[in-house]
């Protein structure tokens, strides 16, 4: 009997082998079949490329599928290069998007070009797909907002959460967060006079005054600044923030405003706090300070820091920012969002346009600036171990965009260099993690 089982013993023993064996084999000639040993995937983001936008989706794809991305940052518009596999290629003939096959020999020239300490470009890995939530109502379409738009047009995928999800801690499930179009000092955009009496500004009301209330708040307000304070939290802890419009200023303010009631009646029910003003506290603030409250609610402006009135008085056809040239091999995080085939960028309008620069804080790291109108763009900003970016205006490609518009049709817009800085924020947390701190 124990003949017999050790001879079963090694009949097993060889089976296993022989199947390792056909598994290992099977496997190399799997990766024979689709990855060319040395050769490499160079996907252009400069002038050569054919779609940019979807370029982003490429890099997040083939992240999501564990396969490491080089951003190569000031080369060629901030290009990527990945090892050649034949369903990368499939899938960027697929999307339109522009590629080139390069051997071993030119990547590593492409490398030692960048490593030169007299050039300016830098080369960072990226390595793994960051998981992404849209703070949103539910009843918000796509097109309501630019990073939600592009993120679809780039095929992107992502998850919307609101309030309450905010509220009960969800937060640490995600990597980046963005802001939708809100407003969190409670207010409702300050669209009261205009919109009071159309059936969805109403029903906006209702839903959040309900939404509140079953949430143990007595108003809207004080549910926003609870939800303002989450979101510092999951910032401090590690996170990444992005927001554009009214998501940038509105959260400023609430963070500001968490001791005093900044909302007249027609939004709370009762009076704001006549000293509100006085009542601010600035060091709670992520990238504002000393701004002047708009008290008159029928104004559609929250405060000092917008520079929309400035750029109302610009003609569209001479509203430019200019992105900064930031030290690549110093300076790797703000060279990572300001990634671009143009320098020089075409404005756009929003309820928050831009943001007066005498109100940003001294700490603040200014990516991008309307040098005529002398208003600052595009900022970022370090908040405990998390990191901030602020973006101004509604939608890169609709110069004033307004209320029942129609939404960007981005096919037309495949090579937009305003499009293309929300994007270099969606790949900023799946760099190694040694580059997220300046």
């Amino acid at each position: 009997m124990a003949v017999t089982i050790s001879r079963m013993t090694q009949m097993m023993t060889h089976l296993f082998k022989s199947i390792l064996l056909r598994a290992t084999f099977f496997v190399a000639f799997f990766l024979i079949g689709f990855s060319s040993f040395g050769a490499k995937i160079l996907i252009p983001m400069d002038d050569r490329q054919e779609n940019h936008l979807k370029a982003y989706g490429i890099a997040y794809w083939v992240l999501d599928n564990n396969i490491e991305v080089r951003w190569l940052l000031n080369y060629r518009g901030g290009s990527f290069m990945i090892d050649q596999y034949k369903a990368i290629e499939e899938e960027c003939v697929i999307r339109g998007v522009s590629y080139q096959i390069i051997a071993d020999v030119q990547a590593q020239g492409i490398l030692a070009e960048i490593a030169d300490p007299e050039v300016n470009m830098e080369t960072v890995k990226l390595e793994q797909a960051p998981k992404i939530a849209v703070y949103s109502p539910s009843s918000k379409m796509p097109w309501d907002d630019a990073v939600t738009l592009v993120m679809t047009y780039a095929e992107i995928p992502y998850d919307v959460i609101y309030d309450r999800e905010i509220i009960n801690l969800e937060l640490h499930k995600y990597d980046w967060l963005h802001l939708h179009h809100e407003d969190f000092t409670g207010q409702y955009g300050k669209f009261y006079r205009s919109y009071k009496n159309a059936a969805w500004y109403q029903q906006q009301v209702r839903d959040a005054e309900a939404e509140a209330a079953d949430m143990g708040f007595a108003k809207v307000s004080r549910l926003k600044f609870a939800v303002a304070q989450r979101i510092q939290e999951y910032t401090a802890g590690g996170g990444f923030l992005f927001t554009m419009c009214s998501g940038t200023d509105s959260y400023d303010i609430a963070l500001a405003a968490q001791e005093t009631d900044i909302c007249e009646s027609m939004y709370d029910g009762d009076p704001a706090d006549p000293a509100a003003q006085s009542k601010l506290h600035f060091h709670h603030t992520f990238a504002f300070e000393n701004f002047i409250l708009e008290k008159d609610p029928l104004v559609y402006e929250f405060s000092s820091i917008d520079a929309t009135d400035i750029h109302n008085k610009t003609p569209q056809l001479q509203d430019f920012f200019t992105l900064f040239d930031f030290s690549a091999k110093w300076d790797i995080v703000p060279t990572m969002l300001v990634q671009n085939h143009q320098s020089v960028v075409k404005g756009f309008m929003g309820q928050t346009t831009a943001f007066k620069k005498q109100y940003v804080k001294k700490n603040v790291i200014i990516m991008g600036e309307s040098k005529t109108q002398g208003t600052v763009k595009y900022i970022h900003g370090n908040f405990g171990n998390g990191q901030w970016t602020f973006y101004g205006g509604h939608d890169p490609e609709d110069y004033q965009h307004r209320v029942g518009d129609p939404p960007t049709d981005l096919n037309l817009h495949p090579n937009s260099p305003g499009y293309r800085l929300i994007l270099n924020n969606i790949l900023f947390p799946a760099a190694k993690k040694k580059h997220q701190k300046t």
